[in-house]
């Protein structure tokens, strides 16, 4: 099995705060994204460049990604510009649309001297995206995660923010078939209200049962509980093992049928639970 690595937690920091960005070298998100975007007024877009790009070094063995300016704006070139001499471990493209969009983006990164570990995430915010999902992130290996833009395809869908997220799910389940269908890592939305932990943790839930790998979060104490829910828990990892114990026993004794707990286990159970031990692992080191 490839190596898993754990995507839990990933923490946007503004990029024109040197503060936050000091401060994020102790949160212990699973990967930050330094924001050119939202998080950077339009008079501050070039000093928040160059003391991200200078920071990108400065975190030990955490992913750090930066997110750029979109595609539309005056910004975008100079920011692949920088980020592809800086290396992050991504580039970070808000609302990418198609798969031509992709090859412009990677192109870029190539001409300015990115190095091979500096992978794309693109976001996916709109309903073209949505429709397009799977040829978004079949459009190139550099491409390795997608991330949901929720408040923009809300906004899009001229949508309601509600418990449950009910008017996302259809672009959310696109989206997640998308990433399974090519093999690349998924994201789940931000959740707005940084003071409503149960809500928050209620989302996390969601993300983690349709099949996110982890969520993107805009606030240090989102971390713990985010950590907490997309890591694999102790009866999880407990009954993983006993259905690869129980099926090898099996194999080796010539047995077709298994069972734990008394349900029927085949192949994919044990794909499972492989991938389950292999997370965990990831979370510990």
């Amino acid at each position: 099995m490839t190596e898993l690595k754990p995507r839990r937690s990933v923490l946007y920091m503004p990029g024109a705060n040197e503060r936050a960005l000091e401060k994020a070298k102790t949160i212990p998100a699973d990967a930050l994204i330094l924001d050119l975007e939202d998080a950077v007024a339009p008079d501050a877009k070039e000093a928040a460049r160059e003391r991200v790009c200078a920071a990108v070094g400065s975190y030990g063995t955490r992913e750090v990604t930066i997110r750029v300016n979109g595609l539309d704006t005056e910004w975008h070139d100079a920011d692949l510009r920088a980020a592809a001499s800086a290396g992050p471990a991504a580039v970070v493209v808000p609302k990418v649309n198609s798969a031509a969009e992709v090859h412009n983006i990677e192109r870029a990164l190539e001409l300015g001297g990115a190095p091979d570990h500096t992978k794309i995430w693109a976001m996916v915010e709109t309903p073209v995206a949505m429709l397009h999902a799977e040829e978004i992130a079949a459009a190139s290996e550099r491409l390795t995660v997608l991330v949901m833009g929720t408040n923009d395809l809300a906004k899009e869908l001229h949508a309601e923010f509600v418990p449950g997220r009910g008017p996302l799910l259809g672009g959310l389940s696109l989206c997640l078939l998308a990433a399974r269908a090519t093999g690349k890592v998924i994201l789940d939305g931000v959740y707005n209200d940084v003071k409503d932990l149960p809500g928050f943790e209620a989302e996390c839930e969601q993300g983690r049962q349709y099949g996110f790998d982890g969520k993107t979060l805009i606030h240090p104490a989102q971390v713990e509980p985010c950590n907490r829910i997309f890591a694999p828990s102790e009866a999880e990892i407990d009954r993983s093992r006993r259905i690869i114990e129980a099926f090898e026993e099996a194999r080796a004794a010539g047995r077709g049928v298994v069972t734990v707990d008394g349900r029927m286990i085949e192949n994919l159970h044990v794909e499972n639970a492989r991938r389950v031990l292999a997370l965990a692992e990831a979370v510990r080191n």
